[in-house]
């Protein structure tokens, strides 16, 4: 079954745009490609136009993802099959794949109510990407953006049936842990290209739709500059240097101006799909991760 080749671009609604501007080009490495002033923030990471935008509103949570088809007739062909089980899909107007620098896009909505934007043709920049802190680049291209761990409010196999049975996502693996005295964390992790996980969808008490999103360095020493730029700054660090075992990513968490975490990452695993199993895992991470208090 075709479906959504990459994790295309995500958007952001935050109530800090002046935060996010820092956050994004001094602490991530981001590139601000271009600012509406008190409105919106577009961010690069590679040749394409944009990858992460942050508008200004009071949610401070994810409003959007944006995956990617690998052309016009893919994309009809998946909308076909959205609507064949009676999702709602929309035509996006030409404002707003002009506002996403795609060439057509359409929007529906997952089983928890997000916001899904199905697209072909996004805009390139011939301009090389420039990062003000970066030695190396963004881990991209047929892997996409990155990943982002979704919580489900719901029961979590709605989603999956979403995710796997519409958009043409396939099993990576699971991991399911116990944080707290009856608090539990069981994640599905999906992939839609080489990327172990593109998505990860769990049942989880929080407060945001959204509970990470994760960027891939292509050098491990960004990631220990980008930890030592957070405590140089004071950006609250969420979770410690660490290593998971499931996509073998080396990473810390940051918490990000709207309050949930941004993972910067090095050295994930890729799927093959030829020869991958699908295994469950019982806990998050091997070693690290662990919380960072904060300075009083």
């Amino acid at each position: 079954m075709s479906g959504v080749t990459r994790l295309g671009y995500v958007g952001i609604e935050a109530s800090d745009l002046a935060a996010w501007k820092i956050f994004g080009t001094q602490i991530l490495g981001l590139q601000l490609h271009s600012e509406t002033p008190g409105q919106r923030l577009v961010f690069r990471m590679d040749q394409q136009a944009q990858r992460l935008q942050v508008q200004a509103g009071p949610a401070d949570d994810l409003v959007y993802a944006g995956y990617e088809t690998p052309n016009a007739e893919a994309l009809a062909a998946l909308v076909q099959r959205l609507r064949a089980a009676d999702v709602e899909v929309q035509p996006g107007s030409a404002e707003l794949a002009a506002s996403r620098q795609v060439e057509a896009l359409y929007v529906c909505r997952d089983p928890d109510g997000n916001r899904i934007e199905l697209y072909c043709g996004p805009a390139l920049i011939h301009a090389p990407f420039r990062s003000e802190v970066l030695r190396s680049a963004f881990v991209t291209g047929e892997q996409g953006l990155g990943h982002y761990f979704l919580i489900t409010p719901q029961d979590r196999q709605r989603a999956l049936d979403f995710y796997v049975g519409l958009l043409g996502f396939k099993l990576s693996d699971y991991i399911r842990q116990e944080l707290a005295p009856g608090v539990v964390a069981d994640a599905a992790f999906l992939h839609c290209n080489g990327r172990h996980h593109s998505l990860a969808v769990a049942q989880l008490p929080a407060p945001k739709r959204i509970h990470h999103l994760m960027l891939q360095v292509a050098d491990m020493r960004d990631v220990g500059h980008a930890y030592d730029r957070c405590r140089d700054l004071q950006v609250p660090v969420e979770m410690s240097l660490g290593f998971h075992p499931n996509d073998e990513m080396f990473s810390f968490y940051a918490t990000s101006p709207s309050g949930f975490a941004v993972e910067l990452g090095w050295g994930g695993l890729q799927v093959d799909d030829s020869t991958w199993q699908v295994r469950s895992f019982d806990r998050l991470s091997e070693w690290g991760h662990r919380p960072v208090a904060q300075p009083a």
